[in-house]
């Protein structure tokens, strides 16, 4: 047990994203997202593709600052010995949540409340579309976001706490999607990313939550095709 817990630390004290790091990832972002909007309005680019190559550019430039500044990528927990590791534990916490989710579910549905306005959104009908919005939503942005919110985020955060990197940087993950229309709380998100940062503690592998956030998004816009 002493062991488990001197390695729990060790990775703890050794893989702690630097201020820097954090600034210019956050920076770069922001150019990109600018760059993104300005092409869409200017009707340069589709949205769905201004918005997937929106986020393989940050992949790219968030893969490429970790390894400049930071020295190597399993700062981040992309050892690559570990992947296949990762995606097999991130199918197992998927399979895991999706059935705890199912029974909640159900159990609210059978209290009379209806919970299919957490999953109700508009999917392109138009296949090349549809494929495109599956590309970015399904691949592409889990991938960037989790490098960018438990990968760099949390990892800044966790020299203060498990506790205090869970929270913020859930809330920061929150943030953006955050429905424009009202003040709603978008429960998906949030039940997502305290899910995503926890896996990520416990396994030390980033795979681990983007194969959950991966096959989460693809479960509710499969749901959402249904309803």
């Amino acid at each position: 047990m002493v062991c488990l817990q001197g390695t729990a630390n060790t990775w703890m004290e050794t893989n702690e994203i630097k201020l820097s790091t954090l600034v210019i990832s956050i920076l770069g972002i922001a150019a990109v997202e600018l760059v993104a909007r300005i092409l869409i309005s200017r009707d340069l680019l589709a949205p769905l593709t201004g918005v997937g190559m929106a986020r393989l550019a940050q992949i790219i430039f968030l893969m490429t600052l970790i390894k400049l500044r930071e020295k190597r990528l399993s700062i981040i927990g992309l050892a690559s010995t570990n992947l296949f590791r990762g995606f097999k534990r991130g199918l197992l916490w998927s399979i895991s949540f999706g059935v705890g989710a199912a029974i909640v579910l159900f159990i609210i549905y059978l209290a009379g409340i209806k919970v299919t306005a957490l999953f109700r959104m508009q999917l392109p009908s138009e296949s090349s579309r549809l494929i495109a919005f599956l590309l970015a939503g399904v691949l592409i942005g889990p991938i960037a976001e989790e490098i960018f919110f438990r990968g760099i985020l949390y990892g800044f955060f966790r020299r203060w706490g498990i506790p205090f990197a869970v929270i913020l940087s859930t809330l920061l993950f929150v943030l953006p999607h955050a429905p424009s229309s009202g003040p709603a709380i978008p429960v998906t998100q949030l039940i997502g990313g305290i899910l995503f940062a926890v896996s990520y503690e416990i396994e030390k592998n980033l795979l681990v939550p983007i194969t959950i956030h991966s096959l989460g998004n693809l479960a509710i816009f499969t749901f959402a095709q249904m309803i």
